[in-house]
């Protein structure tokens, strides 16, 4: 995949979740998943696990805006990309949890399909513990 073409699904992507996540309309972010997707969040948080289809991986996103109360937003620093349809993004997160402001990074991990929608993504803490301590709040 060209650097450009991940960029722009990426771009889609967060501005999409950033929206759903601060109360909006899920129909935009809906639309850039496959039906069959894949969500995988390591640690031990209330928000760990795999998670499979679009209505699994919608009460994940919603258990993430709801434990964020609406504050949750993400944003891209570097994206990696190679021959193939998976791209590495590493991103910061930021929200407010309990009354207090957290910021983390992790490495998404993306599998795009052929018409640039996201068909699996795996969740890469940077820092585990405050990743599991944040979403544990």
């Amino acid at each position: 995949m060209r650097r450009a073409s991940a960029i722009q699904v990426l771009d889609d992507l967060h501005a999409a979740q950033n929206d759903f996540y601060s109360g909006g309309d899920e129909n935009a972010l809906r639309g850039l998943l496959v039906a069959d997707i894949t969500w995988t969040v390591p640690g031990a948080s209330p928000i760990a696990g795999a998670y499979r289809g679009l209505e699994q991986v919608f009460a994940y996103f919603r258990r993430r805006r709801d434990l964020a109360s609406g504050t949750f937003q993400m944003r891209w620093r570097d994206v990696l990309v190679g021959e193939s349809s998976r791209v590495a993004a590493l991103t910061d997160g930021t929200a407010i949890v309990n009354g207090t402001e957290r910021c983390w990074s992790t490495v998404g991990l993306y599998d795009i399909a052929g018409n640039a929608l996201i068909a699996s993504c795996w969740l890469l803490p940077l820092d585990q513990r405050t990743f599991d301590e944040i979403w544990s709040g």
